[in-house]
C-alpha cells in the first residue's frame, strides 16, 4: 500500500467523537483525524515493514501518519540521527508515547537516547528520554539490573521538572523500574525518599505517589512471589 491509499483509508476512518476525547486529554487534536489507536495498530499489522514508506509518514506530520511511521518503520536500523530528529517533532504527550513505545524503545540506541535526551530542555524530548526508561523496565523482563542502575540519578535530576508531561514521565519511570523485582525496589523506593527530600511542588508529588505504590501491598506480594 503506498502513502496515498494510506492517506485515503485513514480518512475514511475520521471520527469527530475521538478528536473531542482526544482534546479532552491534553492531545492535539488539531493535526489529527481522529483515528482511533486500534484502528492504527491494526493498520500497522497489515502494512510491510518499510523505512522509506515510515519516512514519508513521518513527514506528514499527521497524528495518524506519525503513529503508523513509527509501526511500520525497523527498529533495529533506526538511526541516532534519525532518533533525534524525529524527537523534536513530538508535540503532546501521546505522539511521545506512541513513537517511543512503538519504535525508539526497542532500537538498540534505546539508552544511550534515554540518558541523553532526559538532559534537554525541550519538553516532549525530556520525556522521551523518561518514557524509554520506563518502557524498558516492562519490555526488558531479562535484563540484569545494571541496566537500570544508572537511571536513578537521572530519575532525581529530572525529579524537580515542573512541566506536567516530564514529571509524569519521570514518576512512570520510577514506578516501572521499581516493580521489576525486590533488589530495584528497594533502590526505587530510596530514590523517591531522596526525591521526597527535595524542597520541590513537583519531586513532593514524584515520590509520594511512588512510594505509595513501591509500598503497597499490591506490589510487595507479588515481588515476593518473583523471588
Amino acid at each position: 500500500m503506498n502513502l496515498q491509499a494510506i492517506m485515503r483509508e485513514l480518512k475514511s476512518y475520521s471520527d469527530n467523537k475521538s478528536l473531542e476525547h482526544m482534546a479532552r486529554f491534553g492531545m492535539d487534536a488539531s493535526r489529527a483525524l481522529g483515528v482511533r489507536i486500534p484502528r492504527l495498530r491494526e493498520m500497522g499489522k497489515r502494512l510491510d515493514k518499510n523505512r522509506e514508506l515510515a519516512a514519508q509518514l513521518w513527514a506528514k506530520g499527521m497524528r495518524e501518519t506519525m503513529v503508523l511511521a513509527s509501526l511500520v518503520d525497523i527498529p533495529a536500523q533506526v538511526t541516532g540521527e534519525q532518533m533525534d530528529a524525529w524527537v523534536t517533532d513530538l508535540y503532546d504527550w501521546e505522539s511521545c508515547d506512541q513513537l517511543i513505545s512503538n519504535l525508539f524503545a526497542r532500537s538498540p540506541l534505546a539508552v544511550k537516547k534515554a540518558m541523553e535526551w532526559s538532559h534537554r530542555d525541550e519538553e516532549y524530548v525530556k520525556r522521551a528520554g523518561y518514557v524509554i526508561m520506563a518502557r524498558l523496565a516492562v519490555t526488558e523482563k531479562k535484563a540484569p539490573d545494571t541496566l537500570f542502575d544508572p537511571f536513578f540519578p537521572l530519575i532525581e535530576e529530572g525529579a524537580s521538572d515542573q512541566r506536567n508531561a516530564v514529571k509524569k514521565a519521570v514518576n512512570w519511570a520510577l514506578r516501572q523500574i521499581g516493580k521489576k523485582n525486590a533488589a530495584l525496589n528497594k533502590k526505587a523506593l530510596a530514590s523517591a525518599k531522596r526525591i521526597a527530600a527535595m524542597d520541590n511542588s513537583a519531586a513532593k508529588w514524584i515520590a509520594s505517589d511512588a512510594i505509595r505504590e513501591l509500598e503497597s501491598p499490591a506490589v510487595q506480594n507479588r515481588l515476593k512471589k518473583l523471588a
